[in-house]
């Protein structure tokens, strides 16, 4: 019987074409989805990805590293003190409206102010040393390639930010913001664009000398007293927190958890119609299977089978269309982002689809009655 079904299969390819089809475009559209949410809530933590510091300090209770507050710069030096910490930097952060051409009116932006030197840990896996020491010019800013039409400038123009005018000195990729636009200045610029804020840094960044050591050190350095003024995480760990609170927090998850559910429940009844299609035009060779003395439990273990099948051709079908459209939306800075462990995630559903079709398909099998034959 299992030859049977891979040989009903292969001589039979256009009758169960679509049925791999449907399971096809199910995994693309979950898996693009996927990729979609990945890609666009990890830019809530561009900040924290994006930067080589193991351990953060911030303000007690951030949920979000875009809602932190000012923290005592006495936390640098206890920081500092930890042996296990190799470098600690300051991190600015600061609200800002943009205005630039009048015809595209104000933007919302983050301002970052990062330290300038070539060995600096805050963005240092997008922004290379040479165009970092451009900072160091007075009101001189770095944005995201693609962020420029929101900006309305191009290189070497200047624009207004919070009141002051600042020039653009250059463009990098990895900066893309949700919600805003991620705008990159030197320390010392970003003190004076926060007009009337705290001159504190939000945060501290550190280097550690062993980075597989970076949760004993951040439980180690963290105040445990009451009343406490920071807070201490990993990088990991304040990634997490800030893609949990986007996904969760905001609303924007369940959206998400929606949509997953919608396409999963398409794909299954389209699957499952297919699937059922292709046996009832197969019926009469089921019945004939049937008088010559296979069970039903034999004719369904077929018919499972060939679900099984069809599920793998659609995961291999699926997994190149898959591929062809992330590489067409990261060529057009679409924010998508994908891991081993979504990928894994995604093909299981798939294959759930094509199984629970299978299950479905088999009830079909109930009219699979010899006496039909002599009608």
């Amino acid at each position: 019987m299992v030859a049977l079904a891979r040989k009903t299969l292969i001589h039979e390819w256009r009758r169960y074409l679509p049925a791999s089809l449907a399971v096809a475009f199910s995994g693309v559209l979950l898996l693009v989805q996927l990729a979609l949410v990945f890609g666009i809530f990890d830019g809530a933590a561009v900040y924290i990805n994006a930067s080589r510091g193991q351990i953060w300090a911030g303000y007690p209770g951030t949920q979000s590293i875009d809602s932190g507050r000012s923290i005592p710069r006495d936390a640098e030096m206890h920081l500092l003190m930890d042996p296990q910490v190799a470098q600690v930097e300051p991190f600015q952060w600061v609200n800002g409206d943009w205005r630039g051409r009048r015809a595209l009116g104000s933007v919302s932006v983050f301002v970052s102010g990062v330290d300038t030197a070539p060995d600096a840990l805050a963005f240092a896996r997008v922004i290379p040393p040479a165009l970092r020491a451009l900072l160091n010019e007075p009101n001189a800013i770095i944005v995201d390639r693609a962020d420029l039409p929101k900006l309305g400038i191009r290189v070497g123009q200047s624009g207004i930010l919070n009141g002051f005018r600042v020039r653009l000195v250059g463009t990098t990729n990895g900066l893309r913001a949700l919600g805003g636009v991620n705008i990159i200045a030197s320390l010392a610029t970003a003190r004076r664009l926060n007009v009337g804020g705290d001159p504190r840094p939000a945060y501290y960044l550190a280097r550690l000398r062993d980075p597989q050591q970076a949760a004993a050190v951040a439980a180690r350095l963290d105040p445990h007293e009451r009343g406490r003024r920071y807070s201490v995480w990993t990088a990991s760990t304040l990634a997490a927190r800030t893609v949990h609170y986007w996904l969760f927090e905001t609303g924007a998850g369940l959206g998400v958890v929606f949509m997953s559910l919608v396409v999963f429940l398409v794909g299954t009844v389209i699957t499952s119609q297919t699937l059922m299609g292709a046996v009832a035009g197969s019926i009469s060779e089921y019945a004939t299977l049937n008088a010559l003395g296979a069970s039903h439990r034999a004719l369904s273990r077929v018919v499972m089978e060939q679900a099984g099948w069809v599920g793998v051709a659609g995961l291999a079908c699926g997994g190149v269309l898959s591929a062809l459209v992330l590489m067409l939306a990261h060529g057009q800075n679409v924010p998508v982002a994908i891991t081993p462990l979504g990928i894994l995630a995604c093909a299981v559903l798939v294959m759930g689809i094509t199984l629970l079709s299978g299950l479905l398909a088999v009830r079909t099998l109930r009219n699979a009655d010899p006496a039909k034959l002599l009608r």
